[in-house]
């Protein structure tokens, strides 16, 4: 147990009297550990990262620089999975995020196996995500918002407070998701879902203006969605339905490679 400021490289580590960390755990420099934490030996823990009182950091966990968690966050702790076969799974999240009050996430299920979170999100408060999921850059989970497992979730995705999300479901990029939805299949990047089970009414147009994307590019969107949901087409023709009606463009190509890789189909 240490407690105190321990100076390091010329950096200190504040450690609060009450807080437990393990002599094996480590600390980057600037890390602040509030009141009543629990740090466990096997986690190592970025410069200038925050965590709150009553967090706990546990399992084999590895965490970036300027993150910061608030009451109560449990982090590592052992996946719900029943398929769990005892084996060592890791747990790695990247820079900047803010872990709020009460969040959960787990690592990987089986031997050797991962979760991951990027860089520069925010799970709010109560958000969980489940073992072997991935949450790429910039990604928003409001309160109460439920990954299960194996759920990809890409840059700058928006999920809704309340929502729960299916495992193996891809989330593209830039899409939102709408409060209280139920997500049983894959939504492709850009798009605005909500309902019980979620379906597609539209393009995401706020956050694409807010990203930067052109008139042309929301234009081609606008095309694409209209393909992809009211053409009545089987996937493999959606795909070739967009690569002849469409000019090719990165946004274009950003939603052929997603539906490309769909395994559990898309959201209606």
């Amino acid at each position: 147990m240490r407690s105190g400021c321990e100076v390091r490289s010329g950096g200190c580590v504040k450690i609060h009297p009450t807080a437990i960390v393990h002599p094996d755990a480590v600390l980057g420099e600037g890390v602040e550990v509030g009141p009543w934490a629990l740090i466990a030996g096997t986690v190592k823990i970025g410069a200038r990262t925050k965590v709150g009182p009553r967090v706990t950091i546990e399992g084999h966990t590895t965490i970036g620089e300027d993150n910061e968690f608030f009451t109560g966050a449990v982090i590592g702790s052992l996946t719900q999975d029943r398929k769990a076969d005892g084996g060592v799974s890791y747990l790695r999240i990247g820079d900047r995020n803010i872990i709020r009050e009460y969040a959960t996430l787990n690592p990987g299920t089986l031997n050797g196996t991962e979760t991951v979170v990027g860089n520069d999100n925010l799970l709010m408060a109560y958000a969980h995500v489940a073992h072997d999921c991935i949450i790429h850059n910039g990604c928003t989970l409001a309160n109460n918002a439920t990954l299960a497992g194996h759920v990809i979730v890409e840059d700058k995705a928006i999920i809704g407070g309340l929502s729960a999300v299916h495992q193996f479901v891809r989330i593209g990029q830039l899409s939102i998701t709408g409060g209280c939805s139920k997500v049983v299949q894959d939504i492709p990047p850009y798009m605005m879902v909500d309902g019980h089970p979620a379906k597609a009414f539209g393009i995401n147009s706020i956050g694409l203006d807010r990203a930067g994307y052109t008139p042309a590019d929301k234009s081609a969107i606008k095309k694409a969605f209209k393909i992809i949901f009211k053409s009545g087409l089987i996937l493999k023709n959606i795909i070739k339905q967009i690569q002849t009606d469409i000019p090719p463009s990165p946004t274009i190509q950003t939603i052929l490679l997603f539906l490309e890789k769909s395994e559990r189909g898309l959201c209606d």
